[in-house]
Order: structure tokens, then C-alpha cells, then sequence
């Protein structure tokens, strides 16, 4: 291959995006140039950029166009490569008509690894139907900082609960033959002020033992094909510049064979907004030497510019070849170089080109299968908060539904969903998906109950006239349900999404007023929150009569939420980041050190009104007869300990048993608990199961004074717990022996097993 061959199969190119408005990237009407495909196609193809996720196509006449767009790319150049098309996939296929599952912080409220791998077959059988090879999810950014726009697009605040969640993606996009991408490698979400694309400033040891390891996890055991860099910079390094990162733990230590993409126009960025490079071409250098492969979204610096820093000598084609091999064996593995390779997908077997039109529906990804698989994510997804015995509801009669989210269909999608993230550019083009509002399932759930819909105020903005007929309506109701919380847009097109960064997590706009002036009713009041981030909810907190919290629930959220009300779904959501009870006190998570706690010397509490893992239902269970097999073990042993759990209720239910380690005395600062393990239990009524634990000495390990990773002597404290504030056990542990070096080949697990005991049995006998 000539060096200009070489380097058209490191380039992606975006047709159809805009350069003049609807921008769905950073800095895309800057950055983007329309391709002139005459020139590039002759010399090959690195990828097709969305080809489904750039504007609204009917996806069989989008099957059928990347078809016909493949045999173009094949004819083109003399070796017949095709090129390897990408989507975007974070809560289901971004194309029109495809299925809005709920977005990743559901995936992380369910605390279900098993029901997310399911959901992730599922959208990579669609992207695989219709001729498209690589997904570009999951995140696993682990929440720092929640006045972060992107938080809606994480799994959570606690690094093993994302690993776990992002793995099983990984495995369940994998295993219908779609190439995953981790993303964003790595510490976006450690901005300085939750702001976007702004510089990090983590030490190394909070970058090896909180960002770091979900990736390590997701590498291990799910064993994906790609890999995106971070657009930040982490103390003066870019994401794109970071060869330590890239190539030295990525490829040499963890032995990633796979590509590493670069976020969109991110390789450019190290010209523009970091500064490193003077051009394009020290940018492609830089990027290439660090050890991105392909350029993404379109060509911009690895076309011209990296042919020129290779005559030049700022970068050895070498390099070239190096990322060349790794992108032409990732296409060997999807059978593109294969001789007999056809680029039919599934969907179009035998099309007759001559007849597009007989093709318009017959492709549905939105199928009633994929319904049902967002169903059962959402109704597992949402978390009751709190509630003083009102709910469920005994079919009030008359229901004041109230707030900015009531009637808006599209308040159960994140900004990723494709009617937010490009549907909302093309205004007279149909949804594609059913979106039911809160007012119509509330309306259908409560099928004997007068329901009033009134909108209040607005998700954003000034305006608060509306409260007054809000209250007029709420004094009329036997119930007020408030349907509060965030619009997802995109770069301050909402409240909630990427570019849509918070200065507080106060309720947007005059929602804050809203629901003071509901309070102040009297009539019981039940707070749902469908939005993309926790927020401060005043006093809230201890004066509504019920507080549901949903995190951008999808397709069949809306749903879900009626069915927590009226009883008909028994709530199983556990919180996977902290609601605070203070609007000002970011950054804050539950995964803070001493310092970082409420104390005396400091006149601001991060104390959060609802820890992290914290959830009720309409069933009870019981947690009884503690067993600790084994409480001392060596660095290198394992510990052992069982319980008995019981559904007390009248009804099935499940409960979400958390493992949290506490280290009183380390060798360096450690977070006061952590999570590191979780089992979800479903339980008929009145049953029982023995939950059997055993805990690894490795799962104890943190990154020492020298930078490594380690198992010291010492005292510690297993919390057994249904939250990370509500501990049921607490067991004094001890780890004898030398300090012990690890590396990425430790364990990462407990074994949690639970056997379901007769109703009769007794609980486990506690022995010492």
C-alpha cells in the first residue's frame, strides 16, 4: 500500500453533518468540511461516521444507501477494503425509530449486570441488522463532580458499580458481533467544576484507584475491540497526547490489541484548545506517536497533514503502520477483507435496488421484544426515595399532576436518545418511537381517578406565573403528583447532557418555587424526578409525603413511574450517586476520605440527604443470622461469611445486598467505605435465602506510597449493608502477613451466592 493508502484507512468521514448549524459534537461548525469523496475513495476508507445517527432515515432506505455506499468504497480503491461504519449507542441505537432505552445512570439504579447485557444484545443485534459494525458506548467515567453535564451518560459514582454495570454492555454488544468502545479513556468526568472539556487536576492515585479501574475491568472481562480517548487534559497532558496512558498502560501493561478512536475532532483539539501542537501535522504526530489509530469523526489531521509530518520526518511511517495493522485486523475480524465479503445486511437480503420504495417500514427496530426489554430495565431502574406510607396509591380520587415534566413526551430521554440529540434539529419530522407522558400513563394507571394536568413552570427560565394555578389545582387534589427535573439538550440546549454543566445542583429554574409553594399546600405531595443528575430538593426531604427519582427513564418510563405509584411495580432502584442535601457542596460522592466529610472546622456539610445504594420498596426484608466463618486471613487469603435474608412482605420484592469495605488505617488516605461487591436478590413473598459471601484479600488493594498496587496487614471493616448508609452487619476483619504487590491480574470479585431456603428453616446459626 502507498503511505497515502496507508493513512485513508485511519480516517473516518461524516457525510451529511452539518457545518453550518445542529452541531451534535464540539466545536462541529468550526471543525467540519464537507469530504469530497471523489478524491478520498480511491485511496480507501478507514469508517463511515453514523451513517444512521446524522439525520432521520428510514432505516430500511438507510440499510439499503450504506449498501449501496460499501459497493461504491469497494469499487474504488484497488484493494476492495470497505469501510467499517459507527454509531452511537449509549441507551439503545441513535437512529430514528430505534428503541430509547433508559440512559446509563438507570442502568446503574437497577444494580442488574445480567438485564444490561441483555439490553446490550439487543441494540447490537439492530446496529448488526442493518450493516453497521462498531458502538461507541459504553461510558465508564466514574461521577466526580454531578453539576457535570455528562452525568446522565455514567453508571454512577462508585468505580467497582460501573465497572460491573459497563462490563456486561461490553459483553452483550460483543456477543452480537458489534466492536465496543470504552469511552472516555481517561478522567473526563474529573473536571475542574463539573464544566466540559475543562482540565483535570487528579493525582495519579485517584486516577489509579477510582478512574482507572473500570476500564481495567471492563479490558479483562469483557473483552472489547476499541477504545476512545478523553478530551481533557489531566494536569497538562490531552487525553489525544498521552502516549503513558495510551500505549504504555493500555497496550503494554493491560495488552489491549484492539483501536484506540479519537472522540470527535479530539486529535485536532490539541491544536485549537490544548495548545500542545502548532499544526496539523504535530497534531496527527502527537496523536499517532501516543497511539490513536483512527481519526474520528471525519478526516482533518490524518489525511494531508500526516502524509506531510511523515515526508518531514515529525513522525516515522512506521507508526503509520503500526495503527494501519490494527485497524485492518479489527476489519479481518468482521470478515470485511474476506474475498467473498458481501455488504448486504441482514435486513436487505436480495434488495431490488430498482424498487427503495417497497423497502419504507419493513425494517423495525423498535420491536415489541426491545419494548419490553426497556420496560423491565425502567420499572427495575427507578428508586424510591422516600415515602411516608402513602404510596402505593389506594385510587385517590381526584390527582393534580403538576410540573414541567408532566406532559412533555420527550422528558424520558437523555441527550443521546436520537429524537433529542438529532431529532429536535428537524422539527416537523415525526418521533419514530412512542413516547407516552407522564399525564397519559398517570391517566391510564389510575383509570378511576380524575387527573389534572397542569404545567406550573417551565423545566428552565424565569417565568413562575403558573404556580398559582398549580396551587390552585394541588388544593383541589386528593394527591399532588409533581413531575420535576431536567430537559436533556445538547452544548446549552438543555438542562441536563453534554455542554449542559450545572453552576448547582439547585432544581432548574424556578422548579425550587414550585415546590415550596406545593409544600405549603398541605395536600400530600409525591415528588417525581425525571432528570439527568441528583438535585438538592430542600425540604423536600422531609416534608413530602413520597420522593420517586428516576434517571432518564426511556421508551417505557413514564410507565414505570405510574406503576411504582399505583403499586402495580414493587420499586427495586438503588441510588448510584448521592442526592445532596446542599446545592453548593460539589464535588462530592459518597467515595470521600475523612477530610472530605462533615466536620467541625468547616462551615459547609457535603452530607447528602439519600446516600449512595439507597432505595425502598413496598416489601420488607430481614437480615438475620450472621455467620463469619473465617475473620483473619492472610494478605494473600480470603475471608468467609454468610447470612440469612428474608422477605418479610406480603408481596415479591428485591433487595440489593452492598458490600462495603472500610480500612481504618492505611499507608495512604483511603476513602471512609467503598464499594466492593453487590448481589440483587428477588424473593417471593414470605421466602428466604442463605447468602453465602467470600471476600478475596485482593478486593482490599489500593495504590501505595510508591505508586503501586498493594495488600497491607491490618485491621478491617466489612459493612454487610442495604445502602452505603445503612449498614446491617458490620464485621471486624484482620489481614495478616507481608505487605503483598498486585497487579491487573487480581481479583476483582466476591463470590455472593444466594440458595433459597424452605420457609420453615431456620436461620443460619452464628458461629465465632
Amino acid at each position: 500500500m502507498t503511505l497515502r493508502e496507508k493513512a485513508a484507512q485511519l480516517i473516518g468521514v461524516w457525510v451529511g453533518a452539518s457545518d453550518e448549524g445542529g452541531e451534535v459534537a464540539p466545536h462541529q461548525h468550526e471543525m467540519e468540511e464537507p469530504p469530497d469523496l471523489d478524491t478520498l475513495l480511491p485511496y480507501g476508507l478507514g469508517q463511515l461516521t453514523r451513517p444512521f445517527g446524522t439525520a432521520p432515515v428510514d432505516p430500511a432506505l438507510g440499510a439499503l444507501s450504506l449498501m449501496r455506499t460499501q459497493r461504491r468504497i469497494v469499487a474504488a480503491n484497488r484493494f476492495g477494503i470497505p469501510a467499517l461504519a459507527h454509531e452511537e449507542c449509549l441507551a439503545g441505537f441513535a437512529a430514528w425509530g430505534a428503541t430509547a432505552y433508559p440512559v446509563p445512570l438507570s442502568w446503574g439504579a437497577a444494580f442488574n449486570p445480567a438485564l444490561v447485557k441483555r439490553m446490550a444484545t439487543a441494540i447490537g443485534r439492530d446496529l448488526r441488522a442493518v450493516g453497521v459494525h462498531q458502538g461507541l458506548a459504553p461510558v465508564l467515567d466514574v461521577v466526580r463532580d454531578a453539576r457535570w453535564g455528562r452525568v446522565e451518560e455514567t453508571i454512577g459514582e462508585d468505580p467497582y458499580l460501573v465497572g460491573t454495570i459497563a462490563t456486561a454492555y461490553v459483553q452483550g454488544l460483543e456477543s452480537a458481533g458489534i466492536v465496543a468502545t470504552l469511552k472516555h479513556f481517561a478522567g473526563y468526568s474529573a473536571s475542574r467544576a463539573g464544566r466540559n472539556l475543562a482540565p483535570v487536576s487528579m493525582g495519579p492515585r485517584e486516577r489509579a484507584d477510582v478512574i482507572l479501574p473500570p476500564f481495567e475491568m471492563a479490558l479483562r472481562e469483557g473483552r472489547p475491540r476499541s477504545v476512545m480517548h478523553a478530551y481533557t487534559d489531566t494536569d497538562g497532558i490531552p487525553g489525544a497526547a498521552d502516549e503513558t496512558l495510551l500505549t504504555g498502560l493500555l497496550r503494554d501493561t493491560w495488552g489491549f490489541t484492539g483501536t484506540v478512536v479519537a472522540d470527535y475532532f479530539g486529535i485536532a483539539f490539541l491544536t485549537t484548545l490544548h495548545g500542545v501542537a502548532e499544526d496539523w501535522p504535530q497534531a496527527a504526530a502527537l496523536a499517532l506517536t501516543s497511539g490513536v489509530d483512527t481519526e474520528l469523526p471525519t478526516v482533518k489531521t490524518y489525511g494531508q497533514p500526516l502524509l506531510d509530518a511523515v515526508a518531514t520526518g515529525l513522525v516515522p511511517e512506521r507508526l503509520v503502520d503500526r495503527a494501519l495493522r490494527r485497524v485492518l485486523v479489527q476489519k479481518a475480524q468482521l470478515g470485511l477483507l474476506d474475498p467473498d465479503w458481501d455488504p448486504v445486511p441482514d435486513v436487505l437480503i436480495d434488495p431490488d435496488p430498482s424498487e427503495p420504495e417497497a423497502l419504507r417500514g419493513t425494517v423495525d427496530l423498535d420491536r415489541a421484544a426491545n419494548r419490553a426489554l426497556a420496560a423491565e430495565l425502567a420499572e427495575q431502574a427507578v428508586v424510591l426515595v422516600r415515602n411516608d406510607g402513602l404510596l402505593p396509591l389506594r385510587d385517590p380520587a381526584r390527582i393534580a399532576l403538576i410540573g414541567p415534566n408532566a406532559d412533555e413526551p420527550t422528558a424520558v430521554l437523555g441527550c443521546y436518545a436520537f429524537p433529542v440529540h438529532v431529532g429536535g434539529q428537524y422539527p416537523n419530522v415525526p418521533l419514530g418511537i412512542e413516547l407516552p407522558t407522564l399525564s397519559e400513563a398517570v391517566r391510564a394507571e389510575f383509570a378511576g381517578s380524575e387527573v389534572r394536568t397542569v404545567r406550573g413552570v417551565a423545566v428552565d427560565g424565569e417565568d413562575a406565573d403558573g404556580i398559582t394555578e398549580a396551587v390552585r389545582a394541588a388544593r383541589q387534589a386528593d394527591v399532588v403528583v409533581l413531575a420535576l427535573g431536567d430537559r436533556a439538550g445538547l452544548f446549552g440546549r438543555g438542562t441536563s447532557g453534554e455542554g449542559c454543566d450545572a453552576a448547582s445542583l439547585e432544581l432548574p429554574g424556578v422548579q425550587g418555587k414550585l415546590l415550596d409553594a406545593l409544600l405549603d399546600c398541605g395536600t400530600p405531595l409525591v415528588v417525581t424526578l425525571l432528570a439527568g443528575r441528583p438535585y438538592a430538593l430542600g425540604r423536600a426531604v422531609s416534608e413530602a409525603a413520597a420522593i420517586v427519582q428516576c434517571f432518564f427513564p426511556g421508551e417505557a418510563g413514564t410507565q414505570a413511574v405510574a406503576g411504582v405509584l399505583s403499586g402495580r411495580v414493587n420499586p427495586s432502584g438503588r441510588l448510584p450517586v448521592s442526592i445532596p442535601t446542599h446545592p453548593g457542596v460539589q464535588p462530592s460522592t459518597y467515595l470521600a476520605a475523612r477530610l472530605a466529610q462533615a466536620s467541625g472546622v468547616s462551615s459547609t456539610d457535603p452530607t447528602p440527604a439519600y446516600g449512595f445504594g439507597h432505595g425502598l420498596g413496598y416489601s420488607e426484608f430481614t437480615w438475620s443470622g450472621l455467620a463469619v466463618e473465617s475473620d483473619e486471613t492472610g494478605t494473600d487469603g480470603e475471608f468467609r461469611l454468610a447470612f440469612e435474608l428474608r422477605n418479610a412482605g406480603g408481596r415479591a420484592g428485591s433487595e440489593v445486598v452492598q458490600l462495603y469495605l472500610h480500612d481504618p488505617v492505611a499507608s495512604v488516605v483511603q476513602p471512609v467505605q467503598r464499594l466492593i461487591g453487590y448481589r440483587r436478590i428477588e424473593l417471593a413473598a414470605g421466602a428466604g435465602c442463605r447468602v453465602d459471601l467470600v471476600l478475596p484479600a485482593d478486593l482490599a488493594s489500593f495504590t501505595g506510597r510508591g505508586g503501586h498496587r498493594i495488600v497491607e496487614p491490618g485491621a478491617l471493616e466489612l459493612r454487610i449493608a442495604a445502602s452505603s448508609t445503612d449498614a446491617r452487619f458490620t464485621v471486624p476483619l484482620r489481614l495478616t502477613g507481608p505487605v503483598r504487590p498486585l497487579d491487573h491480574t487480581r481479583r476483582l470479585h466476591p463470590t455472593v451466592t444466594a440458595q433459597v431456603l424452605p420457609a420453615a428453616q431456620p436461620a443460619v446459626t452464628p458461629r465465632r
